[in-house]
C-alpha cells in the first residue's frame, strides 16, 4: 500500500464497498477481484532495431481497461505515476477549477491499480505512455 496511511485507508474503504475481506496484514486479493501492478514496459526502438525496456520511473501515464473487448479501449482507471505539483491530476484539478478529494487523487498516482472485478470479456488492457510519449499496449486474459 505504498507506505501511505491515506492510501491504506482508502483501499480499506474500497474493500468494504466491494465486500472483500480485508485486514491490516493481508493483500486485497480474492478469486473474484484483481489488481494490476505495472513494473515497466517494452518498446521497439526504430533507431537501433531493438526492443528496449523502461521502468516504473519512466511511466508518465497508464490506463487500465478492466473489460477489454478487443476493439476499443475504455479505461475506468487512469494513473499518473510521475505526477508532481505541475503535472497529471494536479494540473487537471487546476484546469477544471474543481475541488477534488486529495485522498482519491493519491490512489491514482502510483503503479498499482484499484481492485476490480473480472468483466464479461475476461480480458484487461494496460496502455502505458512513457515520458517521451511512446505508447505500449498489453492485453491480458483473466481466464486461468
Amino acid at each position: 500500500m505504498r507506505g501511505n496511511s491515506k492510501i491504506a485507508g482508502r483501499l480499506k474503504e474500497i474493500a468494504t464497498e466491494l465486500k472483500v475481506p480485508f485486514s491490516k496484514n493481508s493483500k486485497l486479493t480474492t478469486k473474484n477481484y484483481f489488481q494490476v501492478e505495472v513494473l515497466g514496459f517494452d518498446y521497439y526502438n526504430p533507431k537501433t532495431g531493438n526492443v528496449d525496456s523502461g521502468g516504473k520511473g519512466n511511466i508518465a501515464m497508464w490506463l487500465l481497461d478492466t473489460n477489454y473487448d478487443d476493439r476499443s479501449l475504455f479505461p475506468p482507471q487512469v494513473f499518473f505515476p510521475m505526477a508532481g505539483e505541475k503535472d497529471g491530476w494536479s494540473r487537471l484539478t487546476r484546469n477544471l477549477k474543481a475541488e477534488i478529494d486529495d485522498e482519491k487523487i493519491e490512489a491514482f498516482k502510483g503503479t498499482v491499480s484499484l481492485p476490480f472485478e473480472k468483466g464479461a470479456n475476461a480480458k484487461i488492457a494496460v496502455k502505458i505512455i512513457d515520458d517521451r510519449g511512446i505508447e505500449s499496449l498489453r492485453v491480458i486474459s483473466l481466464n486461468s
